[in-house]
């Protein structure tokens, strides 16, 4: 089993009003290759608002992949290529940014005008050099188009959201290899997940409590950190848990950001900077009832 690199307590931030917890980037850790962002934002919607003035409204992204976890609630989503797409608690939006999209992300219509839970996560995926200006591609997985894999025991499920997972492969299309998997872990429930060992991996808890590696104890929103040593980690739940594992084939480039950019030199940002502006990533204009 792989040792442990580091434990990251999930921290609190504000972004533009919204308050999430973030496990990466952390003081003195800037990505894990090729993972470089996490954001879990959870919260009870009031009700009684505009589906316009929820969420995050239309943006740019260049030379990355951002994925968007839904566990409750709905993210509506809409963007330049003209995708317009509602994907619910335990689907999956993974887009492919490529050379430039515009795109929002609120809440529907129904759940901002009659309140109720809102819980998703989402991470940023890093693209190789050769990929950051291909075609931009908006990949939905619902809950239903999503294969599952079972612990022996029946109370460990693992939804597969990218890669291959015991002989059970996603559809998703990602610039390059990894294992991105969706864990519910009832208590006392225990599994065994191989991964590649050149692939980095991490381990992130929504909520409960694990076992990991039939010794370390693990909790809420903390982000377990992996060494390259081994071939998997087992996990077993002390109580009942929701969590996500990223496990990655690290790109090994350099890594040039700015906001919604990512690129591998200061002079590619400033060009993404100027096409975004030129209109070059497309336009977004939404239209509400």
């Amino acid at each position: 089993m792989r040792s442990i690199k580091q434990i990251v307590k999930a921290q609190r931030v504000n972004m533009g009003g919204i308050f999430l917890d973030q496990p990466l980037p952390y003081y003195g850790i800037n990505q894990i290759d090729p993972f470089l962002l996490i954001h879990h934002w959870k919260e009870e919607m009031p009700g009684g608002q505009k589906q316009q003035n929820v969420g995050v409204g239309p943006h740019p992204h260049r030379g990355f992949a951002p994925v968007t976890f839904i566990f409750e609630g709905n993210v509506h989503h809409r963007d330049s290529l003209g995708t317009e797409s509602i994907v619910l608690g335990g689907g999956t939006q993974w887009m492919n940014s490529g050379r430039g999209i515009v795109h929002s992300e609120r809440p529907s219509k129904e759940l901002a005008e009659t309140g109720g839970r809102f819980e998703i996560i989402q991470f940023w995926v890093n693209a190789p050099a050769k990929n950051k200006m291909d075609e931009p591609d908006y990949q939905p997985l619902s809950k239903e188009e999503t294969p599952i894999v079972c612990s022996d025991d029946g109370k460990v499920k693992v939804g597969v959201v990218a890669g291959d997972f015991q002989g059970t492969t996603s559809s998703i299309d990602t610039y390059s290899p990894m294992l991105i998997l969706r864990l519910e872990v009832e208590q006392d429930g225990e599994m065994s997940i191989p991964i590649p060992e050149n692939y980095n991996a991490l381990l992130y808890l929504l909520d409960g409590s694990l076992e990991v590696n039939q010794q370390q104890e693990a909790n809420e929103k903390d982000m377990l950190w992996f060494n390259n040593d081994s071939t998997g980690i087992h996990v077993k739940g002390k109580a009942a848990t929701r969590a996500i594992v990223l496990a990655g084939e690290p790109i090994g480039e350099s890594l040039a950001t700015r906001g919604p950019f990512v690129m591998n030199t200061q002079r590619e940002i400033v060009e993404a900077i100027r096409d975004y502006q030129a209109g070059k990533m497309g336009r977004l204009v939404e239209v509400f009832e």
